[in-house]
Formats: structure tokens, sequence, C-alpha cells
């Protein structure tokens, strides 16, 4: 995928961890809008605003992954190992997070899993809720 501000080399798997923000889509990064529309395929965390998917191709496929107390869960196991296959199949995979993905998302973990298996991960940072909501208020 040659996306402008999303780059990847063709031949080397990669997958694209992606934060959402705070839930708001206008409060989305370029770049993380970018990702969404080349993926083909998206694995959707639960804290995601429903707004945020607009950007998607009607063709992608989005999953599932939520996790939440309390309720059930996706297992994370099962997540590492659908991103894996997916992009050794040759797919566009976003990994799509609430907030950013290396702030308290498992992000870390996902990127070890990934690399161990020759997969390209890139990062996409996007806005922690607590940035947007001092940016909100008007503190500096």
């Amino acid at each position: 995928m040659n996306t402008e501000g999303v780059t990847t080399i063709n031949t080397i798997p990669t997958v694209y961890l992606v934060g959402a923000g705070p839930g708001d889509p206008e409060l989305l990064t370029l770049k993380a809008v970018r990702a969404i529309r080349a993926a083909t395929v998206l694995l959707v965390d639960d804290l995601v605003g429903e707004g945020v998917l607009r950007y998607a191709r009607k063709a992608a496929r989005i999953v599932l992954v939520g996790k939440r107390g309390g309720c059930a869960s996706t297992p994370q196991a099962f997540i590492e190992k659908l991103m894996a296959a997916e992009a050794l199949k040759g797919e566009r995979v976003v990994r799509l997070k609430g907030g950013d993905p290396l702030l308290f998302g498992r992000g870390g973990e996902e990127i070890e899993h990934l690399q161990a298996l020759g997969i390209r991960v890139e990062v996409v940072n996007g806005i922690t809720a607590g940035l947007a909501a001092v940016s909100a208020l008007g503190v500096s």
C-alpha cells in the first residue's frame, strides 16, 4: 500500500496499530484516516467510536474484538493470531484501538508477537482522552 502518509513495502506483511482517539471522529489524525481508508481488514476495539468506522471502505471486513471489564471479551491470543493470519494472506490490516495504541492497549505485546513472525508493524498514534479533555477545556 502506498497511500500518502501511510507507507509500506508491498512484499512485507504489515499491520497498522492505529489510535482512534477518544471517540470523536474529528479528532482522528490524518494518518489514521488514511490507514483506515486503505484497510481491507479492521480489528476494532470496543472503545472505538462508531463514527470512526465511517472512514472504512465498504468492502472492508470489520471484526469487533472488544474488551471491557465484566463483559465477554475477545482473548488477546485470538486477536494476535487473527492479525498475523490476515497480514500473511496479504490483507491490509488495521488494529483500531481507542485512544493511543501504546497506552494501556497491549500494543507492545501485539508488536512483539507480530515482529516475531516477520510481520512489519507501523504505529499510528492517537490523541488520548486526557489530551482531548484538556484541549476542550482550553487549558494549556
